[in-house]
């Protein structure tokens, strides 16, 4: 019997008793876009969409939630007078959510959230404060390797660059194919980035795609993925806020995903989707990013059946109190 449908949840799932195993954390975050607009209104809609989306796959047999418990808390509250604040905000509301045990599925908003979100992720066991075990895997059509754009160092076009401020193990990119002379330079010097242009792997002659599969399904440690769906081919995603042609496919873009996932020594302990723009025509851009959240929760439950999340979870050991509020930001 299929289960009652509820309005405003990810998927129509209605809210799980006890402490949920999946959280689909909306941030409507926008402040320092510098092309398309409405961002902040992604989130919501890509709640809305993913009511369109088909509960059942193959790979697990069964609709979801499979067993498990998938909530839809209320999004962030937006509080902040300036960036900075902003920012702490959304590092506080997601900390709480990195105990070790719960898989966060963060919805954005401009992918400017992504400093604030490795910040928090330091409150995952496997991460503990030390970010030189977290790899970030990025997909995008944009290097986000700026050291500042219009003066501002925290811009969505510097998302990369601030996360590797802290230090990170490594970072992977792939579908780039934007990108300043400043970023390539750094790309090409800087032995902890990774980077598979897009010219490169959409060559139908090259094994290049089959190269990066292969690396990051070796990445050891934890890991976080996000997903700013420019990376896509824009005909996928036309209302995001800096569409760019000659993208990834849908089925590339999954394909990496299973990589990650199905890791041996890797856990993908969080994955964000962000810089989904309301499609006003079509619903096909909120769609896309609906389903791609709805692959990793699937391939995340998978890890979990395998064995593979309890394992490197450290046999799931928690954090008992959340870690309190910071100012991280605002003390830069």
């Amino acid at each position: 019997m299929a289960e009652e449908f509820v309005e405003g949840n990810f998927l129509g799932l209605a809210k799980p008793d006890g402490k949920p195993d999946i959280v689909v954390l909306s941030v409507p975050y926008e402040l320092t876009t510098s092309y398309g607009q409405g961002t902040s209104e992604g989130p919501a809609a890509c709640v809305e969409a993913s009511g369109q989306v088909e509960l059942f796959d193959p790979l697990l047999g069964e609709d979801l939630p499979a067993g498990l418990r998938i909530s839809t808390p209320p999004a962030w509250d937006g509080e902040g007078n300036n960036l900075a604040q902003q920012l702490d905000g959304i590092s506080n509301f997601l900390a709480p959510w990195y105990d070790g045990k719960t898989f966060p599925v963060i919805l954005g908003g401009e992918h400017g959230i992504l400093p604030a979100l490795v910040h928090a992720a330091g409150n995952h066991p496997l991460v503990d404060g030390d970010f030189s075990k977290l790899t970030i895997v990025q997909i995008d059509a944009h290097a986000d390797l700026r050291e500042e754009l219009e003066g501002e160092v925290f811009s969505h076009a510097c998302a990369a660059a601030r996360a590797m401020d802290f230090g990170l193990k490594h970072l992977f990119q792939v579908g780039v194919r934007a990108f300043s002379q400043h970023e390539y330079n750094r790309i090409q010097s800087d032995d902890k980035i990774t980077t598979y242009f897009a010219s490169e792997i959409q060559k139908s002659t090259d094994s290049t795609w089959g190269n990066w599969l292969d690396e990051i399904s070796q990445i050891e440690g934890p890991i976080h993925l996000t997903i700013d769906i420019d990376g896509l081919d824009g005909s996928l995603v036309p209302a995001t806020g800096t569409p760019v042609p000659g993208g990834l496919t849908f089925w590339q873009t999954v394909e990496t995903i299973q990589a990650l996932f199905s890791s041996a020594k890797g856990v993908v302990i969080s994955m964000d989707v962000n810089e989904i723009v309301p499609q006003k025509d079509t619903p096909l851009t909120q769609f896309t990013a609906a389903i791609l959240a709805t692959k990793g929760i699937i391939h995340h439950i998978n890890a979990r059946r395998a064995g593979n999340w309890t394992k490197q979870t450290v046999a799931g050991r928690e954090i008992s109190q959340p870690k309190p509020s910071t100012s991280y930001f605002q003390n830069r």
